[in-house]
Formats: C-alpha cells, structure tokens, sequence
C-alpha cells in the first residue's frame, strides 16, 4: 500500500488544480459574457444616440450643438473600440482558461489510469497467490487421500 500513497497525493494534488482551474475558466467566460454584454449596450446607445442626432439635424440643430453630439459620438466610438478590445482580450484568456483546464484534466486522466493499472496489477497479484493457495490445498488432499487410500497396485 505504500506505493499508492505518493500516487494518491498526485491524484489529490491533479483533482485541486483541475478544479482550480474550471474556477478560472468559469470566471473567465463570465469576463467574457459581461465584456460581450458591454460592446452590445455602447452599441445600442451609439445607435440611439446617432439616431437623436438624425432627428435634430432635419429639425434644424445650431452648429454648438452638432458639435456636442458629434463629440459624444467620437467618445461612444472610442469607449467600443476599447470595450471591443478587451473583449478580444477576454477571448484570449477563455482559450487560455480552457488549455490550462484540459492539460489538468488529462494530468489527473493520467494518474487515474496509472492508478488503475497498479489497482488491476495488485488484483492480479492477489488472484495469482490465491489460485496458488487452492493449488497447494487441492495438492495436500490428493497427497492425503492417496496416503489413506493406496492404488489398488500391490496387494
């Protein structure tokens, strides 16, 4: 049994960073759904927004004004390209998150099936000592049976 104690932490050891690792992923995608939810709501005020200024130009609009809009439309733009690119950032770290996840996954995969095999090679073991002990018990009867019981031979 001694040797399945190191394996046994390796597996503890594998199951906590895989486990750390689906929290990661979790949290990345989470970044991801709410960076995504970001880029629609700037994309969606913009529209508006674009929208109010159409309005205002055909109903006349003073040129202080025009200016404002166009302003707050440059500010809109500019806070979606940098909404856009952290979402792109977020991405990346989903892929990475997911990586890092499948590499744990197949780290603990590993060791459970070494730890399977070791179960199946102990099994083996044991089976092996125990058709040894029947072997040797089926041997002593017959040895017994022929010592009380002599072949028919001689007399």
């Amino acid at each position: 049994m001694s040797q399945q104690g190191p394996l046994d932490t390796l597996i503890d050891l594998a199951r906590e960073g895989r486990d750390k690792a689906a929290l990661g992923l979790a949290q990345a995608r989470q970044g991801e759904q709410q960076g995504v939810a970001q880029v629609e709501t700037l994309k969606r005020y913009r529209q508006e927004y674009a929208e109010r200024l159409q309005r205002a130009m055909q109903e006349g609009i003073d040129p202080a004004s025009m200016h404002n809009y166009q302003h707050f439309l440059r500010s809109l733009d500019e806070a979606m390209n940098r909404a856009q690119q952290a979402l792109v950032q977020q991405r990346q770290q989903v892929t990475r998150s997911q990586q890092q996840w499948q590499g744990e996954q197949r780290k603990l995969s590993s060791y459970d099936t070494l730890a399977s095999r070791r179960a199946e090679q102990a099994q083996r073991v044991i089976q092996r000592q125990e058709l040894r002990h029947s072997d040797e018990l089926t041997q002593q009867a017959l040895l017994r049976r022929q010592t009380h019981h002599p072949l028919h031979g001689g007399h």
